[in-house]
Formats: structure tokens, sequence, C-alpha cells
């Protein structure tokens, strides 16, 4: 049996006059349901943040950091149930959704460490000039306001996680929107933000229909946006609110360059096996799956078979069996879409070397070779557990395949060349490159972000703290310094 889910208004259960059910994208079934707020309760919410913004900016670091910790643990105390949650209302396999229950208890304890050392203030000495003289500069930062935090499908916990943590550290009060396919992640957040003493208004969860997200977007009480989704929804938001502080994370379509010094069979055995893992990871739904593979053409023919191999041994089935490595995507519809993108590239000319099949919302983990530069699969994200392998001739070559692209979000080089690393580093134009290792790597402390269509701004505890405070300097005049 299911229930009616209530949404947290301003701190406190609240129900609307319409509901939102929640089904599994493996077997069609009710997970729950969840209460959709009024029109009138989103303004009452967002009144409520915008009201309680000064003194929440300026509660005691250690309450702020309390309530952090507190979810912390009640994070890790309810774990397994969480997990099976995230499990069934997005079909993410159990294995994975363990670990996204992971990645957010550390979140919150990033959170809680940030909060008790953020602004501590910064002295500059001015009588570096004479007419600084006796002059102090004390700079410390401050919320811009209210944050609205617009979580995606496929992390539905640890994105939700994402947004919520950052603001409460910094006492910036927030809305947080989950996404309409897996709310109920989003509102069990919000149950173990109850139990916190953080000021009333202070948080709402409020699963809103995307129809009425432009409402929220637009008005001027929530000086900062961060939205996590689709390009063409992240920039109409930067459009449609240009004066905002706005964070954009709109995906990407991930390159692992494997170069010739990662020669060995080891080396190969390693590559591919990660790269199997990471192409088909969330059902390739994830905006740091490996895509695209571009491998020199003196290992090409050594990688591939493997690659090709390790991926048919993904196990895909029922996101509830811990051994099911690939589950189904989020509906049937986007499914269905990867399904008409790879039947474009090999109606194309490229060669099918693994899967291409699909049952309802599950796509097999497919891998394609000799893919025209110009269809789909190679040029927008995938969004699903597809990977284009491709030759090139030497590492300039693939560092320009890999830049041959409109979307930066992270590329993995496969290397042991510190030389070489240095290189990737100045030249591959993504937000973030990792050394010797597929692009999905994430520790989520670290800054998080793209280039061109990728977005603009970063994630990652610290950086968003920072994205959503600004400087505010204080002189001080008449000392003696």
């Amino acid at each position: 049996m299911t229930h009616t889910h209530a949404f947290w208004l301003a701190g406190r259960q609240a129900t609307g006059d319409d509901t939102l059910d929640v089904t599994s994208p493996w077997d069609g079934r009710l997970v729950g349901t969840a209460s959709v707020p009024t029109e009138a309760q989103v303004e009452e919410a967002v009144a409520a943040a915008h009201a309680v913004r000064a003194e929440f900016a300026a509660t005691p670091a250690h309450v702020r950091a309390a309530a952090l910790e507190h979810v912390q643990r009640r994070l890790a105390e309810r774990a397994e149930e969480i997990a099976q949650l995230i499990s069934a209302e997005n079909g993410k396999p159990l294995k994975w959704a363990r670990g996204e229950v992971g990645r957010a208890v550390s979140v919150f304890r990033f959170a809680t460490e940030e909060a008790r050392r953020f602004n501590g203030g910064e002295a500059q000495r001015l009588d570096t000039d004479a007419g600084g003289a006796g002059r102090l500069a004390l700079t410390r930062r401050f919320p811009r306001g209210a944050v609205l935090g617009i979580a995606p499908f496929n992390f539905p916990l640890n994105l939700c996680a994402h947004k919520v943590a950052p603001a409460l550290a910094v006492g910036a009060p927030i809305i947080l929107k989950p996404a309409p396919a897996t709310p109920l992640s989003g509102l069990l957040l919000g149950e173990l933000l109850a139990e916190t003493e953080l000021p009333a208004g202070s948080w709402s969860v409020l699963p809103v229909p995307n129809d009425r997200m432009p409402a929220l977007v637009r008005d001027e009480r929530l000086p900062v946006i961060s939205f996590t989704g689709s390009g063409p929804v992240g920039w109409s938001i930067l459009d449609s609110a240009p004066r905002k502080h706005t964070t954009l994370e709109l995906g990407g379509n991930g390159a692992a360059i494997v170069l010739a010094d990662w020669s060995s069979d080891a080396d190969l055995d390693h590559a591919a096996s990660r790269i199997a893992t990471f192409s088909n990871y969330q059902g390739g739904q994830s905006c740091i799956s490996v895509q695209r593979v571009i491998a020199d053409a003196s290992v090409y023919d050594r990688l591939v078979p493997r690659i090709v191999a390790a991926v048919k041994e993904q196990v895909t089935g029922d996101p509830s069996n811990p051994a099911t490595d690939v589950g189904p995507l989020v509906s049937e519809d986007a499914a269905k879409r990867v399904e008409s993108w790879v039947e474009e590239a090999v109606g194309a000319g490229a060669t099918l070397l693994a899967g291409g099949e699909r049952d309802g919302a599950t796509y097999a983990p497919t891998v394609l070779a000799d893919v025209p530069s110009d269809v789909q699969v190679s040029c927008e994200e995938v969004f699903g557990p597809v990977l284009t392998v491709t030759r090139v001739e030497g590492e300039a070559a693939a560092f320009a395949a890999a830049n041959d692209s409109q979307y930066g979000l992270q590329a993995g080089v496969f290397t042991h060349d510190v030389r070489t690393a240095f290189r990737a580093h100045r030249e591959l134009e993504v937000g973030g490159v990792i050394i010797g290792d597929v692009p999905s790597y994430r520790a989520d402390q670290m800054p998080y972000g793209g280039t061109k269509q990728s977005g603009v701004g970063r994630e990652g505890v610290r950086f968003a703290m920072d994205d959503y405070t600004y400087e505010r300097v204080m002189v001080l005049t008449g000392l003696d310094l």
C-alpha cells in the first residue's frame, strides 16, 4: 500500500488540492503519491523564505552546523530504506542507489564542517599607500538572499543535498523543487530537516509541476537560482532572469581519452572495465557518464574488444536486485528516444558492436564504432547507456576530438605521463580533467561544473557556498597598525 506524501512548507507538513503519482520505471507500479502545493501555498513558502532571510543569516554557525550534522546522521541511519526508495522511484539499481545515499551523507558532512569555518573574515592592511594610513579592510561573505534549488531526476537525493546543504551552511533560506518524476527522496530529506531546530521559513520542499516553475524563476524574492537539468531549460532560466545569480549544470557528452602510453594489457583491461561500468551506470543517465571513447590508433584494436566484452558483462534487469548493474531509464519515452538515436547512427553508417535493443524502458548497453560526427549520439548528450569509439592518431588529435563538442563538463585521460596530464589540463575545454580514469569521477567536495553548453558556475559544497554569498568589505579607520 502507498500513501500520499505531504510536502514541506516553511518547515512544516502541508497538503494541497492536487496529487502526483510516482511510478516505478521498471514495472510501472505505484511507488507513492505526492501532494502538490497550490499557488497560494507556494506564495506562502516564498514569502516566509524572504521574511526570515536576515534572521537566518544571523543564526550562529554552531546552530546551522548542528542541523546539518543531524541530517547527516539520520541519512546514515536510514540509508537502506532511502536507497530502496531511490531505486523504486528512479529505477536506479540498488547498488548505485546505496552509493548515492552514501554520497549525500558526505555532502551534509562537508557542509557541517564548512559551516563551522566559513566566513571567518579576511583582514587587509590598506596602508600600503599613504592614503590608507591607519586603515584596515575586513572582508566577510554574506548570503545573497533566498535560494531556488531545482533538482533533476537522475540523482533524486544527492542533487537535492547539493542544493540544500550549502544554503543551510551559509544561512540562506532555500526553496527546493525536486523533479516531478522523483519527488519522494526530496520529501524524505524534508522529513529529516524537520527534526532540526532551523528557523521556520528557512526551508521548503515543494514538488511543483514544471509548468509552474517560470513564476518561481522570475520571483525577485529568490535572487539565487541553482539548477541542474537540461540545456534548453537551463538557458531559458538564465534568459528569463538575467539579473539573478544563477548556477547551471546542464550536462555533457563526456570523453574518455586513451593515449598511446596506456598500453599494457593491465592498462587496457582497467580502462575497458572503467569505461564499460561508467558508460552504463545509472542507465547512462549521468551528466558525466562516458559517452565517447577516443583512443590512440596504437591501442585502439586491443582496447575496443575489451570494452565490448566488458559492456556485454553488464547485468541488466530488476533494479531491486543487488546484482543488477543497469536498470531502466526514467521512462519508456526516454528509452525510445535513445533507440531512435542509435538507429539514426546505424542508418548513417555506424557499426553496432554491442546492444542496440530496447525492452520497455530498458535499453541494452550499446557500443557503436565508425559513428559520423553529425549524428545525435556524437554531438548531443545521449543520457542513456550508449558509447561511441573513435580512432585517432596522436595526442593532439585526441584532444582536438574531445574539444569538438558543444559541451565541456569533464574529460578522462588515460596516461602515465605527468607532462601530458598538464597539457590536458591546459588544453581540454572542460570544467574537470580526470587523469588515469573516466570523466565520471566526482568527489562531492571538489568544484564541479562545465564550460560551453555545459553551464555556468560550480557546485561542490564550499564552491556552492561561495555562489550563494557575496563579499562585503568594512574599512576600519584610525588604527595603529
